[in-house]
């Protein structure tokens, strides 16, 4: 009996610190790809991203940058995955695929505004 109560401490010493970070599931993949899709734009079309409104889009996914961040978030290897198949297929056909996400992405977009801004677009001034 004594060996298995020293087994259970040892155990809840062990797995202390795993179980104050809490655990938690892996985001959806609609977020993964929205950011993958974000980034390849910003990639293939030399787009600034507008840290704001992403960080935003990503909330609405319960998602932070950090975790998608490529390669260091938990999820970042995922996203450069998506990003890489992206870039390619957005290469191909440049000028429209520049032209359709900055429709839905750029500073007066269909889906979310202020996302993906020009290049040399200064950044908005804090109040």
């Amino acid at each position: 009996m004594r060996p298995i109560l020293l087994l259970a401490a040892a155990l809840a010493l062990a797995c202390g610190p795993a179980a104050a970070q809490g655990i938690r599931n892996a985001p959806p993949p609609r977020a993964l790809e929205t950011a993958a899709y974000v980034f390849a734009a910003a990639n293939v079309c030399g787009y600034r991203i507008g840290t704001a409104p992403f960080e935003a889009l990503l909330a609405r996914y319960q998602v932070t940058i950090e975790d998608v961040r490529p390669p260091r978030g938990p999820f970042g290897a995922k996203v450069q995955t998506i990003f890489t198949l992206m870039s390619n297929q957005m290469m191909q056909n440049r000028d429209a695929a520049c032209r359709a996400v900055a429709g839905e992405y750029g500073p007066e977009g269909t889906v979310v505004p202020g996302i993906l801004l020009p290049a040399d677009a200064s950044p908005a001034a804090k109040p």
